[in-house]
């Protein structure tokens, strides 16, 4: 039996069909049978104890340029839906915070994915601090000397905000940069989050590895190799996917913090390895699904889909 689903994402109008996460979920659950409602963040309502959204009924097409259509708008009550799909992109401010605990009012009698609860409370970078033996040595911190100091300690460094996305803002300091204090000046001005810094590892040369998880079980990997002459091997920012085969270290990494993920109801999971260190473990709006596919020629959607199926009986 098809299941109403609920997808609150970015603009659908702007999103690489070609390569979108969200958009593969939405068009396996079409195939399936499944009803599809599309709305946008800020079109999430609270009113006298419900949970609404002014959106439209979706169809989706693999066809670029014409990849879409929309009923009529039409508000819901997300109460009454199956499945409601977080997937907007960071940053993660108070916006995106906010739904979280407007969705969390109606999971898991709706399952939202991913649980908007543990979505808040574990955030990508925060999350691998959980896994100190997993991680590259790690600073979270707003004081400048202190920031300093780890620099002094580490000698090349990689610094970023806390809570940005998609390889924005990502800097690497080494031994021979000064530009420390302005970048920390530039940040400070921005808003009042502290930074993460963490060892630079030059294995990133050859590679940041995405790993995707489906309710804590790998699934499969790519390999985002860096532009020349960049440091940040994200897609967004020009990293070229190339197909690659999970290590031992990777499956002892993914067996760790597998068990953790399905116990805070993560069912699609997007961790990033840089040799045999785990950098961030990415819960809001992890990507990767299409190019796994096409390398591996499986079905990772409905893999994600199976999982949901079984959730919902």
């Amino acid at each position: 039996m098809g299941l109403k689903v609920a997808i609150q994402m970015d603009p659908i109008e702007a999103i690489d069909i070609g390569a979108d996460s969200t958009f593969r979920i939405a068009e396996e659950a079409q195939a399936r049978g499944h009803e599809l409602f599309y709305y946008t963040p800020d079109r999430l309502i609270y009113r006298e104890g419900r949970i609404l959204a002014r959106g439209w009924p979706l169809t989706v097409r693999r066809e670029r340029g014409n990849h879409f259509t929309l009923g009529e708008e039409i508000e819901v009550d997300l109460a009454g839906w199956d499945v409601v799909w977080l997937r907007q992109d960071p940053p993660f401010d108070m916006g995106y915070i906010t739904t979280t605990h407007l969705l969390e009012r109606i999971h898991p009698q709706t399952l939202v994915v991913n649980d908007p609860f543990w979505v808040r409370n574990s955030p990508e970078k925060l999350l691998v601090l959980n896994f100190p033996d997993l991680t590259p040595p790690t600073l979270i911190a707003r004081d400048l000397s202190v920031i300093r100091d780890f620099k002094a300690k580490h000698g090349d460094i990689i610094l970023k905000p806390l809570y940005g996305n998609g390889g924005a803002g990502v800097f690497r300091l080494d031994p021979n940069d000064r530009n420390l204090s302005s970048l920390h000046e530039l940040f400070m001005g921005i808003n009042r989050e502290p930074l993460i810094a963490q060892k630079f590892l030059p294995a990133v040369s050859k590679g940041d590895k995405r790993i995707i998880l489906v309710d804590g079980e790998a699934v499969g990997a790519i390999n985002r190799v860096p532009a020349e002459g960049e440091t940040r091997s994200n897609m967004h920012v020009g990293g070229r996917p190339e197909k690659v085969e999970l290590t031992e270290r990777d499956r002892e990494i993914c067996a760790t913090i597998g068990p953790v993920l399905r116990e805070k109801g993560q069912i699609f999971v997007g961790i990033d390895v840089i040799g045999d260190w785990l950098t961030e473990i990415n819960v809001t709006s992890p990507t990767g699904i299409q190019e796994l596919e096409r390398f591996d020629g499986v079905n990772i959607a409905a893999r994600i889909w199976e999982a949901i199926e079984a959730k919902r009986g």
